[in-house]
């Protein structure tokens, strides 16, 4: 897969494409759906595969008083991208000038002359260009002065809920939902981060854990002590994982993604991990010394084995 960090990177003699654009955070199963098609468009007219995202919510600029945390960092997005199988993706840079840019010319200026665009796949409500002035009707009237065609595509809506959105996603996270977000995404919601020394709390009770960077990728879920894998150069080992700011001690001034990997001891310091959410074990409780908290975690990862292994 290709990376265009700017349309300035794109090849002059690059497409003729099949393009998509939208912000794609968490690459759920609706975008994974568009995406499905945009590939099946791309073969049948032998175009090039194509999403156009941006490397940071738009709304972050426009409204970011109203601007929600992102489900992954712009690098774990490319990588979820990159599993689809599509050909290449544009990573705009939006800031003041780019949300200025009015819609003809967004069209114009990186759909048309650099992608050479001649399918655009989008849902109904699709909105862009300053001030989100352009819709649908728009597109396909300057596809008819430019030369693309416009394709809609339908909502994805599981078990006729509402549609698949990152909004849910983000709910179901906030509630520590993490299996039935993790089916709405089409992967486990992740953390990744840099493991760094904690308090040594975790090997003093005899359950080491790997702490994460509080500077870590990915929407963090709701306080609590979940069943997951903790992903160490491609390898997923089985953890227990814990989320909060530990209240049974003191001093602890912030959340954190702690993992204890199950059956056996790793040495992780310094090493760039990932942390894969499967199931929610229970909430965040402060117990009354450190004999009751240590029964609580064996159990933990007693449920957490069993959970696992059952996936």
């Amino acid at each position: 897969m290709q990376v265009f960090r700017s349309i300035e990177d794109i090849p002059d003699d690059f497409g003729p494409s099949a393009v998509t654009v939208g912000k794609f955070d968490g690459v759920h199963l609706g975008h994974r759906a568009v995406i499905g098609r945009l590939l099946a468009v791309a073969h049948a007219q032998r175009l090039a595969s194509v999403v156009v995202t941006f490397d940071r919510n738009p709304m972050s600029i426009v409204a970011p008083e109203r601007c929600p945390e992102d489900l992954v960092s712009v690098e774990q997005k490319l990588e979820l991208l990159e599993h689809t199988g599509i050909d290449a993706v544009l990573v705009l840079t939006f800031d003041l000038e780019l949300s200025h840019v009015p819609a003809e010319d967004f069209v114009q200026r990186f759909l048309v002359s650099k992608l050479h665009t001649k399918t655009m796949l989008v849902g109904s409500d699709f909105r862009y260009g300053a001030k989100a002035a352009g819709d649908v009707a728009l597109l396909r009237e300057l596809g008819a002065r430019d030369g693309y065609e416009v394709q809609l595509i339908d909502d994805v809506r599981p078990d006729g809920h509402d549609r698949v959105s990152s909004t849910w996603i983000r709910s179901l996270l906030a509630e520590g939902d993490v299996a039935y977000a993790g089916m709405l995404l089409g992967h486990p919601p992740t953390v990744r981060g840099v493991v760094v020394h904690g308090a040594q709390r975790g090997r003093e009770l005899g359950f080491p854990t790997a702490n994460l960077s509080p500077q870590c990728e990915g929407l963090i879920p709701a306080d609590g002590v979940y069943a997951g894998w903790l992903v160490d150069g491609g390898v997923r080992h089985p953890a227990a994982i814990s989320v909060g700011n530990n209240p049974t001690f003191e001093g602890v001034p912030q959340r954190q993604v702690e993992a204890y990997v199950i059956g056996e001891e790793i040495d992780l310091y310094d090493h760039i991990v990932g942390v894969e959410f499967a199931e929610r074990i229970r909430g965040m409780v402060a117990f009354s010394g450190i004999e009751p908290l240590i029964r609580q975690m064996r159990t933990d990862v007693d449920e957490a084995s069993r959970l696992l292994a059952e996936q």
